[in-house]
Protein backbone atom coordinates (compact mmCIF):
# COMPACT_ATOMS: atom_id res chain seq x y z
CA UNK A 1 0.00 0.00 0.00
CA UNK A 2 1.53 3.32 -1.35
CA UNK A 3 -0.22 6.82 -0.02
CA UNK A 4 1.16 9.75 -1.89
CA UNK A 5 1.44 12.83 1.13
CA UNK A 6 1.51 16.33 0.04
CA UNK A 7 1.44 18.95 2.45
CA UNK A 8 1.86 22.88 0.76
CA UNK A 9 -0.24 24.60 3.78
CA UNK A 10 2.95 26.19 5.87
CA UNK A 11 6.09 28.00 4.23
CA UNK A 12 7.39 24.51 3.93
CA UNK A 13 6.90 22.20 0.56
CA UNK A 14 6.83 18.75 1.91
CA UNK A 15 5.63 15.67 -0.08
CA UNK A 16 6.33 11.92 0.79
CA UNK A 17 5.77 8.49 -1.43
CA UNK A 18 4.88 6.28 1.74
CA UNK A 19 5.10 2.38 1.49
CA UNK A 20 3.20 0.51 4.62
CA UNK A 21 3.99 3.90 6.62
CA UNK A 22 7.76 3.99 5.74
CA UNK A 23 8.62 6.33 3.52
CA UNK A 24 10.88 5.05 0.34
CA UNK A 25 10.86 8.80 -1.12
CA UNK A 26 10.53 12.30 0.42
CA UNK A 27 11.43 16.07 0.03
CA UNK A 28 11.22 18.92 2.38
CA UNK A 29 12.03 22.38 2.08
CA UNK A 30 11.28 25.98 3.20
CA UNK A 31 10.29 27.77 0.00
CA UNK A 32 8.18 30.24 1.22
CA UNK A 33 5.92 31.04 -1.58
CA UNK A 34 7.18 29.05 -3.99
CA UNK A 35 4.85 25.85 -3.69
CA UNK A 36 3.34 26.01 -6.97
CA UNK A 37 6.24 25.73 -9.47
CA UNK A 38 7.86 23.35 -7.16
CA UNK A 39 5.12 21.10 -6.32
CA UNK A 40 4.62 18.90 -9.06
CA UNK A 41 8.50 18.43 -9.89
CA UNK A 42 8.87 17.68 -6.00
CA UNK A 43 6.26 15.19 -6.34
CA UNK A 44 7.64 13.67 -9.84
CA UNK A 45 10.83 13.04 -8.09
CA UNK A 46 9.69 10.86 -6.28
CA UNK A 47 9.97 7.13 -6.67
CA UNK A 48 7.61 6.03 -9.77
CA UNK A 49 6.25 9.54 -9.84
CA UNK A 50 4.95 9.73 -6.98
CA UNK A 51 1.96 7.01 -8.06
CA UNK A 52 0.17 5.72 -5.17
CA UNK A 53 -2.23 3.72 -3.95
CA UNK A 54 -4.00 6.61 -1.91
CA UNK A 55 -2.96 10.48 -1.49
CA UNK A 56 -3.27 12.51 1.22
CA UNK A 57 -3.04 16.24 1.92
CA UNK A 58 -2.93 19.10 4.41
CA UNK A 59 -5.94 20.94 4.42
CA UNK A 60 -5.06 23.50 6.50
CA UNK A 61 -4.80 25.85 8.21
CA UNK A 62 -2.37 27.64 7.10
CA UNK A 63 -1.25 29.81 4.22
CA UNK A 64 -4.82 30.20 2.75
CA UNK A 65 -3.00 29.91 -1.02
CA UNK A 66 -0.70 27.01 0.30
CA UNK A 67 -3.46 25.19 1.17
CA UNK A 68 -5.51 25.63 -2.34
CA UNK A 69 -2.27 24.78 -4.39
CA UNK A 70 -1.91 21.58 -2.38
CA UNK A 71 -5.41 20.30 -2.38
CA UNK A 72 -5.70 21.04 -5.96
CA UNK A 73 -2.76 18.91 -7.31
CA UNK A 74 -4.19 16.14 -4.72
CA UNK A 75 -7.37 16.10 -6.37
CA UNK A 76 -6.26 16.43 -10.11
CA UNK A 77 -3.38 13.17 -8.80
CA UNK A 78 -6.89 11.31 -7.49
CA UNK A 79 -9.07 11.86 -10.72
CA UNK A 80 -5.69 10.83 -13.05
CA UNK A 81 -4.76 7.99 -11.31
CA UNK A 82 -8.35 6.82 -9.29
CA UNK A 83 -7.22 6.66 -6.46
CA UNK A 84 -8.95 7.94 -2.54
CA UNK A 85 -8.18 11.08 -1.28
CA UNK A 86 -8.42 12.74 2.29
CA UNK A 87 -7.29 15.22 4.33
CA UNK A 88 -5.12 15.55 7.33
CA UNK A 89 -5.15 18.42 9.79
CA UNK A 90 -2.16 20.98 9.87
CA UNK A 91 -2.29 20.88 13.64
CA UNK A 92 -2.56 17.28 13.99
CA UNK A 93 0.53 16.21 12.39
CA UNK A 94 2.98 18.95 14.20
CA UNK A 95 1.50 18.18 17.49
CA UNK A 96 2.47 13.91 17.09
CA UNK A 97 5.57 15.63 15.77
CA UNK A 98 6.17 17.42 19.03
CA UNK A 99 4.79 14.91 21.57
CA UNK A 100 7.68 12.47 20.58
CA UNK A 101 10.30 14.64 22.67
CA UNK A 102 7.35 16.22 24.76
CA UNK A 103 7.34 15.61 28.64
CA UNK A 104 3.85 17.06 30.31
CA UNK A 105 1.08 18.57 29.88
CA UNK A 106 -0.64 20.03 26.69
CA UNK A 107 0.94 19.89 23.36
CA UNK A 108 0.30 23.81 22.45
CA UNK A 109 0.26 24.43 18.44
CA UNK A 110 0.69 27.42 16.79
CA UNK A 111 1.24 28.16 12.99
CA UNK A 112 1.72 31.87 11.19
CA UNK A 113 -1.60 33.71 10.45
CA UNK A 114 -2.38 36.77 8.68
CA UNK A 115 -3.41 40.03 9.90
CA UNK A 116 -1.20 39.92 13.34
CA UNK A 117 -2.68 36.66 14.16
CA UNK A 118 -1.99 32.84 14.91
CA UNK A 119 -3.94 29.47 14.18
CA UNK A 120 -3.34 27.76 17.45
CA UNK A 121 -5.21 24.41 19.10
CA UNK A 122 -4.30 22.46 22.36
CA UNK A 123 -3.70 18.57 22.48
CA UNK A 124 -3.32 16.34 25.19
CA UNK A 125 0.29 15.68 26.23
CA UNK A 126 0.85 12.07 23.81
CA UNK A 127 0.43 14.74 20.68
CA UNK A 128 -3.15 12.55 19.05
CA UNK A 129 -6.02 14.17 20.97
CA UNK A 130 -7.35 17.45 20.40
CA UNK A 131 -8.84 19.62 23.90
CA UNK A 132 -9.94 22.57 22.23
CA UNK A 133 -11.14 23.56 18.14
CA UNK A 134 -8.89 25.33 15.93
CA UNK A 135 -8.68 29.13 16.60
CA UNK A 136 -7.26 32.23 15.26
CA UNK A 137 -6.41 34.60 17.34
CA UNK A 138 -3.88 38.37 17.31
CA UNK A 139 -0.75 37.34 18.57
CA UNK A 140 -1.11 39.90 21.73
CA UNK A 141 -4.40 38.56 23.07
CA UNK A 142 -3.14 34.93 22.33
CA UNK A 143 -0.03 35.82 24.54
CA UNK A 144 -2.54 36.53 27.64
CA UNK A 145 -4.29 33.56 27.35
CA UNK A 146 -1.70 30.66 26.95
CA UNK A 147 0.06 29.65 29.98
CA UNK A 148 2.10 26.55 28.83
CA UNK A 149 6.25 27.02 28.75
CA UNK A 150 6.41 25.47 25.65
CA UNK A 151 4.83 26.01 22.35
CA UNK A 152 5.45 23.94 19.30
CA UNK A 153 4.97 24.96 15.02
CA UNK A 154 5.45 28.06 13.05
CA UNK A 155 3.89 30.95 15.31
CA UNK A 156 5.75 29.74 17.96
CA UNK A 157 8.60 31.96 18.36
CA UNK A 158 5.99 34.77 17.39
CA UNK A 159 4.02 33.77 20.46
CA UNK A 160 7.13 33.51 22.51
CA UNK A 161 8.11 36.54 21.76
CA UNK A 162 4.81 38.59 22.40
CA UNK A 163 4.67 37.02 25.80
CA UNK A 164 8.17 37.61 26.71
CA UNK A 165 8.81 34.53 28.09
CA UNK A 166 8.80 30.56 27.45
CA UNK A 167 10.42 28.60 24.93
CA UNK A 168 9.81 28.29 21.07
CA UNK A 169 10.41 24.79 19.42
CA UNK A 170 9.64 25.82 15.36
CA UNK A 171 8.01 22.90 13.59
CA UNK A 172 6.71 22.55 10.05
CA UNK A 173 4.32 19.93 8.87
CA UNK A 174 6.54 16.72 7.94
CA UNK A 175 4.93 14.66 4.95
CA UNK A 176 7.58 11.96 5.89
CA UNK A 177 6.27 11.70 8.98
CA UNK A 178 2.66 11.16 8.39
CA UNK A 179 2.35 7.52 9.41
CA UNK A 180 2.02 9.11 13.04
CA UNK A 181 -1.47 10.07 11.99
CA UNK A 182 -2.45 7.76 9.68
CA UNK A 183 -4.57 6.03 12.27
CA UNK A 184 -6.63 9.58 12.83
CA UNK A 185 -9.97 9.81 11.01
CA UNK A 186 -9.59 11.39 8.09
CA UNK A 187 -11.03 15.24 6.79
CA UNK A 188 -12.63 16.15 3.90
CA UNK A 189 -10.20 17.04 1.50
CA UNK A 190 -11.64 20.38 1.31
CA UNK A 191 -9.73 23.74 3.17
CA UNK A 192 -9.51 23.93 6.87
CA UNK A 193 -9.01 27.91 7.14
CA UNK A 194 -9.83 28.45 10.82
CA UNK A 195 -10.78 31.98 9.67
CA UNK A 196 -12.23 33.88 6.67
CA UNK A 197 -10.25 33.56 3.99
CA UNK A 198 -8.30 36.77 2.52
CA UNK A 199 -10.09 36.20 -0.86
CA UNK A 200 -12.72 33.59 -1.65
CA UNK A 201 -13.00 31.99 -5.48
CA UNK A 202 -16.12 32.04 -7.50
CA UNK A 203 -17.97 29.30 -5.92
CA UNK A 204 -16.91 29.83 -2.25
CA UNK A 205 -18.59 33.06 -2.33
CA UNK A 206 -21.85 31.72 -4.01
CA UNK A 207 -22.11 29.57 -1.34
CA UNK A 208 -21.18 32.10 1.32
Amino acid sequence: MRILVIDTATQALSVALLEDGQPIGHFHEIVGRGHAEALLPAIAALPDGGRADAIAVDVGPGSFTGVRIGIAAARALALAWSVPLHGYSAFSLIAAMAALDHRDGPVAVTITGGHGELFWQLFEADGRTATTQPASTPIATLATQLDMAQFYGTGAEALVTARGDGTAITLYPEAARYSLIAELPPLAPSPLYGREADAKTIAERAAS
